[in-house]
């Protein structure tokens, strides 16, 4: 049996980040994604000089989940910080507050049990750390999967934002979360 370990991702991590976000992203688009908008995205957030400079970043942390076998097989970002979209800070009212920006697993952990609700774990006791009192996601209205696995971590819907993605502006969902007890 393969042993999971949780942990918070380090500047050696940043090629295995950026691999990792290029096979993972595709997977939480909606249908209608072209290949060549995700291909856009992908080029443009998650290069190896990208994740450097996130690693770098005192207002983020990167968790991963890396088992024995060491190749990560998911990670989430928090940025901390209140929100810049106008229509996230009219819902999202708690400060100070995290953002949940990125939450990947590779889809050959998906359902297993062993990774997506131990990273959500190692996450959310990372944002707690950061002295937030609440976090705050925006996911895709049409990804049934991944707003019932927030849900199930104690995320309640509490409005609407756009995402832009290449030549389209996305519904998503915010969700929300005290960090308290």
């Amino acid at each position: 049996m393969t042993r999971t370990t949780i942990r918070q991702a380090r500047p050696t991590d940043a090629a295995a980040l950026a691999e990792l976000a290029a096979d993972t992203f595709p997977l939480a688009c909606p249908p209608s994604t072209t290949a060549e908008a995700i291909a856009e995205f992908i080029a443009v957030n998650f290069t190896v000089a990208r994740f450097e400079g996130y690693l770098a970043d005192p207002d983020r942390v990167i968790i991963v989940a890396e088992p024995d076998s060491g190749d990560l097989v998911g990670y989430t970002m928090l940025i901390g910080g209140d929100p810049s979209d106008a229509d996230v800070a009219a819902v999202v009212v708690a400060r100070p507050v995290v953002e949940l920006s990125k939450f990947y697993t590779r889809a050959s952990a998906h359902g297993t049990g062993s990774v997506a609700g131990p990273l959500m774990e190692g996450t959310l006791e990372a944002a707690r750390a950061t002295g937030a009192v609440a976090a705050w996601l925006g996911v895709n209205e049409e990804n049934g999967r991944a707003i019932r696995f927030y849900e199930k971590h104690g995320f309640v819907k509490a409005g609407r934002k756009h995402f832009r993605l290449g030549d389209r502006d996305e519904e998503d969902w915010v969700l929300a979360r005290p960090l308290t007890a």
